[in-house]
């Protein structure tokens, strides 16, 4: 499933790929600007396995995918954590060894889109 030589980056759905603003379990919102020619240059490094991370139905996301015509630069879809190289995801914090820091920044943090 996941290419050994490659690294994998773990791509969140709702508020990466698409214009996320509330949660509606049957639709998905339309694809952000920008975001095909983002995966398709990933994609096209070779560097990259791309998965898609998603707590959506995941035949809902295949669909929202192969829709949008993206869906040949991802090996998986997910909703499990799994080793990966870069979680990219508009709710992520990365923890830098300082819990103080941490603590100020999830008092504070706002996801871009409100």
């Amino acid at each position: 499933m996941y290419n050994q030589h490659k690294k994998t980056i773990m791509i969140d759905l709702d508020g990466v790929l698409n214009n996320y603003t509330k949660y509606t379990p049957d639709f998905i919102p339309e694809i952000k600007q920008g975001a095909k020619e983002f995966l398709k240059k990933l994609y096209n490094t070779q560097k990259y396995e791309l998965v898609l991370f998603t707590t959506r139905e995941n035949q809902l996301a295949q669909n929202w995918l192969t829709d949008n015509k993206i869906d040949k630069y991802f090996s998986d879809i997910t909703n499990i954590k799994k080793p990966a190289s870069i979680y990219l995801d508009d709710r992520g914090m990365c923890f830098l060894g300082d819990y103080g820091k941490t603590f100020n920044d999830i008092e504070k943090f706002q996801v871009y889109w409100k």
